[in-house]
């Protein structure tokens, strides 16, 4: 399986502007640029999409997890709150904290907790990135 996007860039860093696209449409020519990356312009940035794709991927484990328990949730609703920092070798990503609230029909807090740490350890874009990830997980 693969997926693909892509990204193109025009002009300097500061003044330039660029588009990201997938190819499945959902991106098509969605403009980025310095100040939505490093300042607070509107807009999206490469860091947003990955928080977005966080969440979403834990969602989905840990439902895949909370399935595999015989307990089918009625709702998961995640945030991924992703830190940009400038260091010694440049901005990086450092942190990421997944906070999620979920509905889930006979769930005991135990079972829950333990499903929302495997999704944490085993979502594959949390086994893709180095950034320290914490979570706060709460069933409603």
């Amino acid at each position: 399986m693969q997926r693909t996007a892509s990204a193109q860039w025009k002009g300097s860093l500061k003044e330039g502007k660029g588009t990201v696209s997938t190819a499945s449409g959902v991106l098509k020519n969605t403009q980025y640029s310095f100040t939505t990356r490093f300042e607070n312009g509107a807009g999206t940035n490469p860091e947003e999409l990955i928080a977005a794709a966080h969440a979403g991927c834990f969602s989905m484990a840990l439902s895949a997890q909370l399935t595999a328990a015989s307990l089918i949730p009625e709702s998961i609703d995640t945030t991924a709150d992703l830190s940009f920092e400038k260091l010694e070798a440049g901005w990086t990503v450092t942190k990421i904290h997944l906070k999620t609230r979920a509905k889930v029909p006979g769930a005991s807090a135990e079972a829950f907790a333990k499903a929302a740490q495997d999704a944490k350890t085993g979502c594959p874009i949390s086994r893709l990135l180095k950034a320290e990830i914490t979570l706060d997980a709460q069933l409603v």
